[in-house]
């Protein structure tokens, strides 16, 4: 493994079962398809529930996607494509 790389994780589930037995959307699947680390806003700990930690997570950042517009607007001639 790469210095710095994280260990592979598991996909977590990416459903759940709601309140009335049919599935819904889970919070962990999310953090994992945002590529943020486990429990980042669903660690019991704080307490949210599943509608506040979607809603979290609805309104954050990917951090992947940050990076590559930070990319490209400190490199945008990195981004060019030849002619």
């Amino acid at each position: 493994m790469a210095a710095g790389a994280r260990p592979a994780r598991a996909v977590p589930e990416p459903t759940q079962p709601g309140r009335h037995g049919k599935p819904v959307l889970a919070p962990l699947f999310v953090e994992w398809l945002m590529g943020l680390d486990e429990h980042w806003v669903t660690d019991p700990t704080l307490g949210l529930p599943r509608t506040a930690a979607l809603r979290v997570r609805g309104n954050g950042v990917v951090p992947q996607q940050a990076a590559a517009a930070l990319r490209l607007l400190l490199c945008p001639r990195r981004w060019e494509v030849p002619a």
